[in-house]
């Protein structure tokens, strides 16, 4: 879809640069994303993929968002409702749980991976407008605005920085525990949801344990 949208050249395509970010952070090979790339400029080119997003709830309450992309919408809200229905959630409408969260991106960097000491890379974050610097045991987690977060991504790129996460999510303002019987089933509706081939992400609120 990025390709399609702004063309297979990261360098004039910025949607592209962040999905290749994504991409090497989950430690995806770079011919794998080549060959990506290159079948997505030349061929299904008779095929027009959507962005779709559903939302709903999932077992005792918790906010689920599903974003996906299809060729045909109706088959994806089909088999999303199913899911939901199957495994006892609640689809939506457009908005109804939204709200709940706030789009952020999240940058998260390994502390032995990195070769900036916390300040120099925390002061560097702040400096091109990142809104949070949480230093964790193992890693570093940064926040910043959706707008921001390219602009800092490449900062840190540039100086041999590499990532064990980096991407634009819905971020939950709060959380719901669940007990392990609900969480039992709460888990098996985001497995179902995640084997559907249309499915991309998966947001929820469940404070998992």
């Amino acid at each position: 879809m990025a390709v399609k949208e702004g063309g297979a050249d990261p360098n004039s395509n910025a949607k592209l640069r962040d999905v290749i970010a994504k991409a090497k952070a989950n430690n995806m090979p770079n011919d794998t994303i080549d060959k990506a790339i290159k079948k997505a400029s030349g061929e299904d080119k008779n095929k027009n993929y959507e962005e779709v997003t559903y939302e709903g709830y999932g077992i005792g309450g918790v906010a689920v968002i599903v974003e996906g992309s299809t060729d045909n919408k109706n088959r994806t809200a089909g088999d999303v409702r199913h899911i939901f229905d199957k495994f006892g959630g609640n689809l939506g409408t457009s908005g109804c749980v939204s709200y709940l969260f706030n789009k952020k991106g999240i940058i998260v960097i390994s502390k032995e991976n990195c070769k900036l000491s916390e300040e120099e890379l925390m002061l560097q974050v702040i400096d091109l407008g990142a809104e949070d610097f949480e230093p964790e045991e193992e890693y570093y987690q940064i926040t910043t605005s959706p707008e921001d977060f390219s602009k800092i991504r490449e900062a840190l790129e540039k100086e041999g920085i590499s990532f064990e996460q980096a991407e634009v999510q819905m971020v939950p303002t709060t959380y719901v525990k669940l007990d392990a019987e609900q969480a039992r089933k709460m888990q098996l509706l985001i497995d179902n949801l995640e084997e559907l081939d249309d499915v991309l992400e998966i947001y929820h609120n469940w404070e998992e344990e």
